[in-house]
């Protein structure tokens, strides 16, 4: 059987009231904020992705030398 969940009946001005009311109460990072973070998470996904090929290559690597693959 399926769960039927009963919602709250709203009307769409009362909506608009609660929603402008919630966005209201947060916090909303500054620009220097943002462009920080952004520099960090691009500096990471690049610092991951040498990783990943570093890691990729040394496997490659070792699985061609223990299988005979490479002369």
């Amino acid at each position: 059987m399926f769960a039927v969940y009963h919602m709250a009946k709203v009307n769409p001005f009362e909506f608009i009231q609660q929603v402008r009311s919630e966005v209201a109460k947060v916090t909303w990072p500054s620009r220097r904020e943002t462009m920080i973070t952004t520099g960090m998470v691009l500096v990471m996904a690049v610092l991951a992705a040498i990783f990943f090929f570093l890691a990729d290559q040394i496997l490659s690597w070792g699985v061609s030398m223990i299988l005979g693959l490479r002369t």
